[in-house]
């Protein structure tokens, strides 16, 4: 057999949290266990009806049937700059400033090829989420990992960055609400770093998925603008000159339409113009349909969001109170579909082995702290994608598998 030489790059790539869990629930599976699934992130309620109408009335539209090229997305990047100024204050050209991207994670994987030479380092969040170190390995990039402690709420201590690793350093990777750890960052964490950007000549990248799942009590982390709508900031309120941030945004979860694949890039006009430049080598752009469906979803009815983040809060306070029955004390979160938390002795320090011996014994699938990074270690983090009476069963028989 030829002995095939694959590209270093690949080497970081082998082990992927997610793939790790799917390979353990599948073992689980084959041995008759009924999987309750709590490892990944993909929400299971649907998309709203008149989302599905736009892209089906799409599919009889032959006009739709063939490649769609950047001119041909003005409708969508229109909507989405109207939502931003709507929701932020933040004025947008959608001309120079949107990009339409087959989900944000396209964004966070292609943006480090426009800016990386190999080398250079980008700092990214630990724990965070793996596509972002992902595209920084595709990129043949170098990886500083700044450590999110529970004691700083879960934000990076800027000071504490190598003064040799920021001289190599060309980009910062932010994300909040945050996946995995559900924290929040306030619009001043935000200002403090356009500032460090600023005067460390990086690129401020901010992946923004969960701007919608936050709950009502975090009303005091809102922006103080009058201009914005939002109860936790944009990027693009600390930087409105959009002088070194770009944003992604997904439909995925605010939307329900995670597997439809659609998502914007949003912000600096060179960035843009450079990712542009990385999509174009890769690929076109969705069915218009798609598009179709998700200019739907921003200009139409917003109820449908406010319901998910009504059932989120309710499976959030059910799996909490769950845990604490069961004497397990997580904090409570403010955002994200997530709960994170701190392992029980004697599973302090091996979260994998956690999460792998509880779906092989109970059929309960988790995700690993350490898959999201080093300073995940001790932590599990738990995707709240069932309804309480589920999440409450998962409970019951992790309370078994502890006691």
């Amino acid at each position: 057999m030829t002995n095939i030489q694959f590209a270093k790059r690949l080497q970081p790539l082998k082990s992927n949290v997610f793939a790790d869990m799917d390979r353990a629930k599948a073992v689980a599976l084959a041995a008759g266990r009924e999987v309750i699934d709590l490892s990944l992130g993909s929400s299971d309620l649907p998309a709203e009806a008149h989302v599905i109408e736009a892209i089906a009335k799409s599919l009889h539209d032959r006009s739709t049937h063939g490649y769609l090229l950047f001119n041909g997305t003005q409708g969508f990047r229109e909507a989405a700059a109207n939502w931003y100024e709507q929701k932020f204050g933040i004025k947008v050209d959608p001309q120079t400033e949107v990009l339409p991207l087959i989900g944000s994670q396209e964004g966070t994987a292609h943006l480090p090829l426009a800016i990386l030479n190999p080398g250079d380092f980008a700092l990214l969040l630990d724990p965070g989420y793996p596509s972002h170190a992902g595209g920084v390995y595709l990129a043949s990039g170098q990886i500083y990992p700044m450590p999110l402690l529970a004691e700083n709420g879960f934000l990076p201590v800027f000071a504490d960055i190598p003064a040799p690793v920021l001289a190599q350093s060309r980009m910062m990777v932010l994300s909040y609400p945050h996946n995995p750890t559900a924290a929040i960052a306030p619009l001043s964490f935000f200002q403090e770093a356009v500032a460090f950007c600023q005067q460390h000549n990086l690129v401020l990248v901010h992946d923004f998925p969960y701007v919608d799942l936050v709950f009502q009590e975090t009303g005091e982390w809102a922006d103080s603008s009058p201009n914005s709508k939002s109860l936790v900031p944009s990027i693009l309120q600390a930087d409105p000159e959009k002088s070194v941030s770009i944003e992604f945004f997904t439909l995925s979860k605010s939307y329900n339409m995670g597997g439809f694949r659609i998502g914007y890039a949003i912000g600096n006009a060179q960035l843009i113009k450079a990712l542009r430049q990385v999509k174009a080598a890769v690929d076109f752009n969705q069915y218009r349909g798609i598009l179709n469906g998700a200019i739907a979803a921003l200009t139409g009815p917003q109820a449908g969001v406010k319901s998910a983040v009504t059932t989120f809060q309710g499976r959030r306070d059910a799996f909490i109170s769950a845990l604490h029955r069961i004497g397990w004390n997580v904090p409570t979160p403010q955002a994200t579909m997530y709960i994170w938390a701190k392992l029980p002795s004697p599973w302090s320090e091996n979260s994998v082995e956690f999460c792998t011996q509880l779906v092989k014994q109970t059929g309960v699938a988790v995700s690993p702290g350490a898959g999201f990074g080093k300073s995940g270690e001790g932590y599990v983090r738990f995707a709240l994608v069932h309804e309480p009476p589920l999440l409450e069963i998962a409970v019951e028989r992790m309370a078994e598998f502890l006691h």
